[in-house]
C-alpha cells in the first residue's frame, strides 16, 4: 500500500510541538515527510529538533528541505562575519540547546554543534517535487522551472497572497517560512502555506497532501482538532 506524503511546517526549536506533532500523525516506514526547513534558531530546543529529524529519517522516506535558517548556520561555520548574521536571525537559541552560556568558554562554532548534525543540514534540499506538487521552503519565481530557481526565491521569498501566482509547473506549491499570525494554513489553491508561527504563539502545522487533512499542535504540544473548515482538499485543486 502506497504510504501518505505528509509536510511539516517550520518548528524553529519548539521541541515539545514536533514530538507530539511525529506521534500523532503514527508515521510509518511507507510514509514520505517532506520538512519544510526553519528547523532551528528561536524556539528552545533546536539540538533536540534536529535530532528527532534523524531518528526520523530511519522510521520513513524522510525528504528535509534547506530553510534560510539552516543555510545561515552553515554560512556561519565558515564565516566569522556571517556567525554574526547568524546569531542576529536567532543563532544564539540554538547555541543554547547546545549548551552555550554567555561567558562560558570560547569555542570554535563547530565544536559546540555535533557532527551528524553538521552534516544532515548540508545534506538538505532546496526544493522536492512529485507529479502533483512541488515542495519548497519559502517560495519560487513562477514563471521559472524548478532548476533554475535562485537560492533568494527558495528561501526567502515571502508569500504575498496579495500578488502569488501559480508556477509555471502547474503543480500545487506547499511552502513555509512566512508566519501566518492567524495560526491558520493559508490556502490560495495554487499555493499552500504551511508556518502557522509555532515558535511566536501559534501551531506547528502538518499536512497530508493526498487527503488534505491537517494536524496542528501548539508550542506545549496540546493538539487542535483541525477537522471541518480546517481540513484541505490540497490535491483536487
Amino acid at each position: 500500500m502506497a504510504g501518505r506524503t505528509i509536510a511539516i511546517g517550520d518548528v524553529h526549536g519548539c521541541f515539545d510541538a514536533f514530538v507530539a506533532l511525529v506521534e500523532v500523525l503514527a508515521i510509518g516506514p511507507d510514509d514520505t515527510v517532506v520538512a519544510l526547513g526553519d528547523y532551528i534558531d528561536r524556539g528552545p530546543n533546536s539540538r533536540g529538533v534536529l535530532e528527532l529529524l534523524i531518528a526520523l529519517s530511519g522510521r520513513c522516506r524522510l525528504v528535509p528541505l534547506l530553510g534560510n535558517h539552516e543555510e545561515a548556520l552553515l554560512d556561519a561555520l565558515r564565516s566569522k562575519e556571517q556567525l554574526r548574521r547568524w546569531l542576529a536571525l536567532g543563532g544564539a537559541d540554538t547555541l543554547r540547546s547546545y549548551g552555550w552560556t554567555p561567558g562560558g568558554p570560547r569555542r570554535a562554532l563547530a565544536d559546540w554543534i555535533p557532527r551528524s548534525h553538521r552534516e544532515f543540514l548540508a545534506k538538505c534540499r532546496p526544493y522536492h517535487e512529485t507529479s502533483t506538487h512541488i515542495f519548497l521552503h519559502a517560495g519560487y519565481v513562477p514563471e521559472l522551472p524548478l532548476g533554475e530557481q535562485p537560492a533568494l526565491a527558495l528561501r526567502w521569498r515571502v508569500t504575498d497572497a496579495t500578488v502569488a501566482a501559480p508556477h509555471c509547473s502547474g503543480k500545487v506549491a506547499v511552502v513555509g517560512h512566512t508566519p501566518q499570525s492567524s495560526g491558520r494554513v493559508l490556502d490560495l489553491g495554487f499555493l499552500v502555506c504551511i508556518d502557522t508561527n509555532c515558535v511566536r504563539g501559534g501551531y506547528l502545522t502538518a499536512l497530508d497532501v493526498g487527503s488534505g487533512r491537517v494536524w496542528q499542535v501548539n508550542p506545549s504540544g496540546t493538539l487542535r482538532d483541525c477537522s471541518g473548515d480546517d481540513a484541505l482538499n490540497v490535491e483536487g485543486r
